[in-house]
């Protein structure tokens, strides 16, 4: 379904806190055997993939989103050569890991290929012939049962999946049992990275909860967080290795390796936002140290 509207998007964030915007046009709404999907265009974030009923990524600001996701796990890497995208349907993750001059391989492996074929067609401007790339294998179905059956190894994995939502199809790869699994299939220096909800003023729950269980898993963990106004709220990630930090990096050196390896120019991330990312303020930083809920398959956290 194609055409304008004149009305108003909204979109519960919490029960009290509504995020309104003017809505220009539909240009798709059905259902994939997974979830809902709607592509709509609204002002001020332009294009706007919704998930059931949650934006997952907007036009305005979704280089942000990507970008913090992506690069600063792969900065990190001394050497990417092998990556393993779980999610991504949209194909800017892809686009962005392939943006690395060292990168040769990198496996997507997403639950719903009904979506990857909808963002290919309506969504061309978040992956720019990303899944014509060469180095690119495609694969659909469960990342989480792929993670645990590959043989392969990992430089670097990136978890770009839907919120764990009750009944939804994501949870289980934000469990103990999953990251266990996981850090057996990154290669010595590797480094996992996951989005890990709002990190926005009581609106961390998921996330803490998220960084409390990687933390019980691979011991060192880094939490960080960038705005996203598609999202109503500060976004947060996690980010794990098997190296002591694999944020370490300082901005100069950010910059070099970012100089010597991305062959794109870059619209947010960079040294300064490097630093800024993982800046975290002092309730954030409080309520990470007071969380204790680790998040198993048979003691979740779900987002509302």
């Amino acid at each position: 379904m194609t055409g304008p509207v004149d009305k108003w998007y909204t979109e519960p964030i919490l029960p009290t806190f509504l995020h309104q915007l003017k809505l220009k046009a539909v240009h798709f709404t059905g259902k994939t055997a997974y979830q809902s999907v709607q592509i709509i265009e609204t002002e001020p974030l332009g294009i706007t993939l919704v998930l059931d009923g949650k934006t997952q990524s907007a036009q305005a600001d979704e280089f942000i989103y990507h970008e913090s996701l992506v690069h600063p796990a792969l900065v990190a890497h001394p050497n990417p050569v092998n990556v393993l995208i779980a999610g991504g349907g949209e194909g800017a993750t892809l686009r962005e890991a392939l943006a690395h001059r060292t990168v040769e391989r990198v496996v997507m492996v997403d639950l719903d290929s009904e979506l990857v074929e909808i963002c290919k067609h309506y969504l061309p401007s978040w992956h720019q012939g990303a899944f014509d790339d060469p180095r690119v294998e495609l694969l659909f179905g469960d990342a989480r049962q792929y993670i645990q059956d590959c043989g392969a190894l990992f430089d670097v994995i990136i978890m770009d999946i839907t919120d764990p939502s009750e009944g939804g199809p994501s949870y289980l790869l934000f469990t103990q049992e999953f990251y266990r699994t996981a850090l057996k299939k990154l290669a010595p220096e590797g480094i996992l990275v996951t989005q890990a909800g709002p990190a926005g003023f009581e609106m961390a729950e998921v996330f803490t909860a998220v960084a409390n269980t990687m933390g019980s898993v691979f011991g060192k963990i880094v939490p960080y967080r960038v705005g996203m106004l598609s999202f109503g709220s500060d976004w947060g990630f996690v980010m794990a290795g098997r190296r002591p930090s694999p944020a370490a990096c300082d901005p100069d050196e950010v910059d070099r390796r970012l100089a010597s390896r991305v062959a794109s120019e870059l619209r947010f991330y960079d040294g300064e936002a490097h630093a800024g990312l993982f800046g975290l303020p002092k309730w954030l930083r409080g309520r990470l140290a007071a969380d204790e809920h680790v998040i198993t398959e048979a003691n979740p956290v779900f987002m509302v």
